[in-house]
């Protein structure tokens, strides 16, 4: 099943963002698993949404990848994720 996810970085900047990025997908393309990936400025930081195939996809890209470099630029998010029970696309 799909599950959606929602990081509020409250204090997170874009060159944050940026910068984690650029470490996880050098090679500018998503992640495998990754069906949907939204980011952009909030009121009080970066906001990221983002649309998995599944749990264990979202787990291992947490594990091998993200998670380090989330510590390496300094980003303590707790996200917000939860199954996805309707997407569309246009």
């Amino acid at each position: 099943m799909a599950v959606a996810l929602i990081f509020n970085g409250v204090g997170v900047t874009q060159a944050q963002y940026e910068q984690v990025l650029a470490e996880v997908n050098p090679d500018g393309k998503v992640a495998p698993g990754v069906l949907f990936h939204a980011a952009g400025p909030a009121a009080d930081g970066w906001r990221v949404v983002e649309v998995w195939e599944s749990q264990e996809a979202l787990d291992k890209f947490v594990q091998d990848k993200l998670g380090a470099a989330l510590q390496k630029a300094g980003i303590s998010v707790h996200p917000e994720v939860f199954p996805v029970q309707n997407l569309r696309q246009a």
